[in-house]
Order: structure tokens, then sequence, then C-alpha cells
């Protein structure tokens, strides 16, 4: 099968190139700076051609806007929801019009208005505190109504070894400062980049998602706050010189509330594809592991 992974440059980008090397599929990676095949998604007809001659038969979409809180500058509005939403209707209509598949990452900030205190199911309404959460919102939408086979995989928290992420921020702070604040009242569960990578290479790789289209939840097993999810960096880091406080948001004002309470049912997705996740704490040791080789 040729499979196509656009934004290939980011984390989960990465983390699909390495997983790629070890599969009997063949995969294109594109994105819009150097280094790699350029593919522009918000351009339907510059889609439709790239499909057409590598014969692509599923494309997993790792593009995206991710910066919070700048999508809530007006100026930028149109082209968040471009990127968010446009880009992966066109995907799915090119999909759509070769009979093949769509993966598509989504976030668990499609939630986050109403209080609940449950693990959130993939068919719990979208109530998104920010343009981000709206426009991947409106993404999930389009893909749907398009008709083509698709599977929208929601996660959270994603970290790696690359780009710019919490894991790596917080390996620097508490390296270089005495003392740090990070919010206890903000709850979910971390995602490394590379599990999920591996998820999404077994459901592709097994042909599994032949008559199951639908909205799955991904992220790593288990339950931590910001502040736990610090103490456990700085504890495989062997970083224990800064001391780490706990603190509340209100104490970091932001654009956007983010959700107070974001756990993902992974339930349907281990059911379904036979996934299994990894606890996240295992996990976060070796993302610190291989950066610490790097």
């Amino acid at each position: 099968m040729n499979i196509l992974v656009t934004g290939a440059n980011g984390q989960l980008g990465n983390e699909m190139q390495i997983c790629a090397k070890g599969s009997r599929d063949n995969y294109f990676f594109t994105d819009v700076c150097e280094g790699y095949e350029h593919l522009d998604i918000t351009d339907l007809a510059a889609v439709r051609e790239y499909i057409r001659k590598n014969n692509i038969e599923a494309i997993v979409n790792c593009a995206a806007w991710t910066n919070v809180d700048g999508a809530e500058d007006p100026s930028k509005y149109e082209l968040v929801e471009t990127l968010n939403a446009t880009a992966p209707e066109n995907l799915a209509i090119a999909m759509k019009e070769v009979e093949g598949l769509l993966v598509h990452i989504s976030t668990d900030y499609v939630f986050g208005k109403e209080p609940y205190n449950t693990p959130c199911k993939e068919d719990q309404t979208g109530t998104p505190t920010g343009v981000y959460g709206l426009t991947k919102l409106h993404g999930e939408q389009k893909i749907i109504a398009t008709g083509c086979n698709y599977v929208i995989i929601r996660t959270a928290w994603l970290y790696s070894e690359f780009g710019k992420n919490f894991c790596k921020t917080m390996l620097g702070l508490t390296a270089t400062k005495p003392e740090l604040k990070v919010v206890f009242d903000q709850v979910g569960t971390p995602t490394y980049a590379l599990d999920l990578a591996t998820a999404i290479c077994k459901i592709v790789s097994e042909r599994s998602f032949v008559g199951n289209s639908g909205i799955y939840h991904f992220s790593n097993e288990g339950v931590c706050s910001w502040y736990d999810f610090t103490k456990m960096i700085q504890f495989f880091s062997g970083q224990t010189d800064c001391n780490v406080l706990p603190c509340h948001s209100s104490e970091f004002p932001s654009p956007v509330t983010r959700p107070a309470y974001s756990v993902l049912d992974k339930t349907k997705i281990k059911e379904t594809f036979g996934v299994e996740v990894p606890y996240w704490t295992d996990s976060l040791m070796k993302c610190i592991e291989r950066l610490k080789e790097d």
C-alpha cells in the first residue's frame, strides 16, 4: 500500500518515519518546509495530483495549526480554520475519490467547556473552549461529511524527542532554574508520539480499518496533572536540584481556557484494532532515554 504522511516534520510525523522503516508498506512524507517533498494540503488540486501521480491509497494527516494561544489572534482565525478544517476536508475528498483511507489526528481540545470527571468517550458532545479546539472539531465534521473511509484519532498532551513540546521544555527548565511552578488543576494523560505512530502503523498495515470508519481515542494509560508530569520528567532525567511546586492555572493567565479534565477513554481503539497502550511513565522513561542518547 502507498501511504502519504502529511506534516512529516512535526512530532508525530517524525515518529511515523521511524515506524515506517519496519513496514512492508510504501510511505511518502511531505511537508511545506525544507528537507521534504513539498505538498500544500490547502490546495485540493495539488492534493489530487499528488495522489494520482503516486497512486496513494491512504493518508495519515499529521499537519495542523497547533499553537493553542496563537489561534486566539483574530488575524489568524481564517488561517487556523483553513489548516485545521479545510485542509483535512481536501484530503478526505481526495481519498473518497480513490476509495482510500484517511487517518486524521484530532485533539482532546474538542472537549473542555462542560464539567466532567470521567474519561471522555468518542460520542461525547464536543464543547471546545477556544479557536484551536473549535477548528479541529470542524475538521472532524468536514471529514465525516465527505463519506470517505476515515479513522479520526483524538489524542492529548503529545510529546516526543522532536520539535517543541512540554517534556523538552521542562527538561530545559528543571536543569537551569532553582524553582519552578507548574499547574496541578489540569488533569489528563501524556502521549508519547512514538506510541501513537506505532498504533497508526498497526491499524494501516493490518488493514483492520476496513469497515471500521469512526472516531477513536488514543493517549497513554493512566492519569496525571501537568505538575505530576513535570515531577516524573525531573525524576527520569535525574535533574532534581530544581524545586518544582504545584500551582493553580489562574497563576498563568492564558487567552484560552484549557480543559481541566481531558482523560480519554481508549476502550474503543483497543477493542476494535487490538492496539496495546503503554502506561505513561513507562513511555516517558523511554523518551527521556532517547533524548539522553541524542
